[in-house]
């Protein structure tokens, strides 16, 4: 069971951890862009630089910005609220004759 560790031959296969290197970059990238860009999007609704987005290639920098978003001022004009009026109910059947 121990002799698959102390094969010297299984370190030796830096094609495989090249490989996994790549992919890996590949999937952050990816990984990067599926958070950025929604990111860049609000940021550039809210007022702010959206340049203000790559703070989420920090680490934690994605909680940070989430809290600079949520709490700071956002220099939008707010879209006019139109009022809805409720359909009017039907009304009332007549009561019955009574006798």
């Amino acid at each position: 069971m121990f002799a698959m560790f102390a094969d010297p031959q299984m370190f030796n296969n830096g094609g495989i951890l090249a490989a996994i290197i790549g992919f890996y970059f590949v999937f952050f990238i990816i990984f990067m862009a599926i958070v950025i860009i929604p990111f860049w999007f609000i940021l550039k609704k809210a007022g702010f630089s959206p340049w203000l987005s790559l703070i989420n290639l920090v680490p934690l920098g994605t909680l940070i910005l989430l809290y600079v978003v949520a709490f700071s001022g956002w220099k939008v004009i707010p879209a006019p609220q139109v009022a809805w009026n409720a359909p009017p109910f039907p009304p009332q059947p007549p009561y019955p004759p009574q006798a």
